[in-house]
């Protein structure tokens, strides 16, 4: 699962023509189009299925139901009730149902709240105000954890969004991206991207419960061990931690003691390359997931690195499995996979049909 929460293992593996000043509101006064169901599978007929389309989250229409008082209001005034949804998302983590979202132009977390129809949004008010939150994971009892970019901080809350506290750590981060939690093994680990005239290219490793900094993984290269560019992580159930290598062109491993292991994918215009690697995940069953830009989709790898299954193409319209600009994707205990377009402004949802 994204940046993996530890769950019992399983073996389950706009509103168009919104106006611009609307976008950045995240808000609009006529009710979005709903998509029409499809049946979209991969691998498409005559293949058996793997994975089954869900759905898209986009606004607060799309969990939230309208109230008796709202069908009042559109009966006697004929204006729809206003509607919220994301602008710019950046990354997903899922817990219990509930969808959290990062929206680095809204400065915010999304949430779709899936079980409990509704919709919410949290990081805007002090203490805890979010100033360009970018990588998110949840924590087994729903603790919700983000990178503020220009803040160079993480900021904790609990799953309802009450602010709770932060990490920071003075001329430690450079750019820091992403965030995973173990908490099983008592680890926060930060993804810090550099840049060019930074070598601080690497994975911080914080105590969960102390906030004290451990070790830094990794430093600025081309050899197995080191980074260029990292950008994302995810831990697997053994406590591997997995960090997608942009500026590499693949993923690397390290295990839950933090030494190299392996890693995985290279440059390529092929399926088990890489073009543009940016998000990842891992499931209950160790199996990895990685979001490629550049492709328009994310492919599904074995815990031994073999290539399974690859979901999505890139297109120009943002009808289901279509991607522009996909980043972040998590995966939940019952093996759904999520998956986020900033283009497009969508959180995508699979079921899956079959483990690949």
């Amino acid at each position: 699962m994204r940046k993996t929460r530890r769950y019992p293992t399983t073996s389950a593996i706009a509103c168009v023509g919104l106006a611009a000043c609307g976008l950045l509101l995240g808000a609009c006064t006529t009710t979005p189009p709903q998509e029409p169901v499809q049946d979209i599978v991969y691998p498409p007929p005559p293949a058996d299925p793997r994975y089954r389309f869900e759905r898209s989250l986009r606004f607060s229409s799309n969990v939230q139901l309208p109230t008796a008082a709202d069908k009042l209001k559109k009966f006697a005034t004929g204006e729809s009730t206003e509607f919220q949804g994301l602008v710019k998302p950046f990354d997903v983590a899922v817990w219990q149902g509930r969808v959290y979202v990062t929206d680095s132009v809204q400065n915010r977390v999304v949430v779709f709240d899936i079980p409990g129809g509704r919709y919410f949004e949290f990081g805007l008010e002090e203490p805890g105000a979010l100033s360009k939150p970018l990588g998110i994971d949840a924590g087994p009892s729903g603790e919700i954890y983000v990178i503020d970019a220009s803040a160079k901080r993480i900021q904790i809350y609990n799953a309802d969004g009450q602010f709770l506290r932060s990490i920071t750590r003075t001329g430690l981060f450079h750019r820091p991206s992403d965030v995973a939690v173990d908490a099983v093994r008592d680890r926060i680990y930060v993804v810090d991207t550099g840049g060019v005239e930074s070598d601080q290219h690497g994975v911080h490793v914080f105590a969960l419960s102390t906030g004290e900094h451990l070790r830094t993984l990794g430093s600025r290269g081309e050899q197995d061990e080191q980074f260029n560019l990292p950008l994302q992580i995810a831990v697997g159930p053994d406590g591997a931690v997995h960090v997608v290598d942009g500026g590499n062109f693949r993923v690397v491993t390290y295990d839950a003691d933090g030494r190299f292991r392996s890693k995985l994918g290279k440059l390529g215009r092929y399926p088990g390359q890489f073009a543009r690697p940016k998000g990842i995940a891992v499931d209950n069953g160790g199996r990895v997931y990685v979001v490629d830009t550049a492709f328009g989709n994310f492919q599904i790898f074995s815990t031994e690195g073999e290539l399974l299954l690859f979901v999505g193409q890139r297109g120009q319209s943002s009808k289901p499995g279509n991607y522009m600009l996909p980043s972040g994707i998590d995966v939940d205990e019952q093996g759904k996979v999520y998956v986020v377009d900033q283009f497009f402004r969508k959180v995508d949802v699979y079921t899956p049909v079959v483990q690949p």
